[in-house]
């Protein structure tokens, strides 16, 4: 018999392996511990990203409130510039007027016989530029003949009792006037129809309208 016979070797239960289980717990912790961080990270994130959003909206808004106001500001600057400068041409302009009158009054009452005259050419070639001039300072005529009186850019010099015209209808201009922009340089001189007729049958239908039985 030999000797491997005589002494046979019996297996028993297998031994778990050192450290094993250790090892598949520091795994699963492991793991654990990478997937935690990273959900903390995207949270966090998303965090600073509507902080940081929230921050730009706010900044927009800022911006566009004082774009708004910077160019009210420059808008109001302009106006008053333009204004204190009207203002202060105002009174060389009203000083250029009654030359103008001369000047349009001498064509009115021109011979014929002058009217293609090289002189006068020359005199009105000088009104042309002073006209020019007003024009280009904003200064315009005021709306006289046919227009209804108005205190604002209307003197009121006469009034002739007429039936051809409403009443307060302007149909005599004696100045001209003038305008700076939207504000009155000089007031024209005016004579305005005065129709009595028309007063009275305005008057007699009003009595007529407030005497009527309800």
């Amino acid at each position: 018999m030999s000797q491997d016979e005589k002494n046979p070797v019996t297996e028993g239960p297998s031994l778990p392996q050192p450290g094993s289980g250790e090892m598949a717990e520091e795994a699963g912790s492991a793991a654990a511990t990478t997937e935690t961080p990273a959900a903390v990270d995207v949270a966090a994130l998303q965090a600073e990203l509507e902080k940081a959003q929230a921050q730009a909206a706010e900044y927009l808004e800022g911006w566009q409130r004082a774009r708004a106001e910077f160019a009210n500001y420059r808008r109001r600057v302009e106006a008053e510039r333009e204004d204190i400068r009207c203002r202060s041409n105002e009174a060389l302009l009203l000083k250029l007027l009654p030359i103008v009158d001369d000047f349009e009054r001498a064509l009115q009452i021109l011979p014929g016989e002058l009217a293609d005259h090289p002189w006068v050419d020359g005199i009105r070639m000088i009104l042309n530029k002073i006209q020019a001039l007003l024009e280009s300072e904003n200064v315009t005529p005021v709306s006289t003949v046919g227009q209804i009186f108005d205190p604002q850019w209307h003197e009121a010099m006469m009034q002739e009792e007429t039936t051809e015209h409403p009443d307060g209808t302007i149909i005599e201009e004696l100045r001209k006037g003038y305008r700076l922009g939207d504000r009155v340089l000089r007031p024209a001189l005016v004579k305005v129809a005065c129709n009595s007729a028309a007063q009275a049958s305005s008057g007699s239908n009003g009595e007529e309208e407030s005497t009527a039985p309800s």
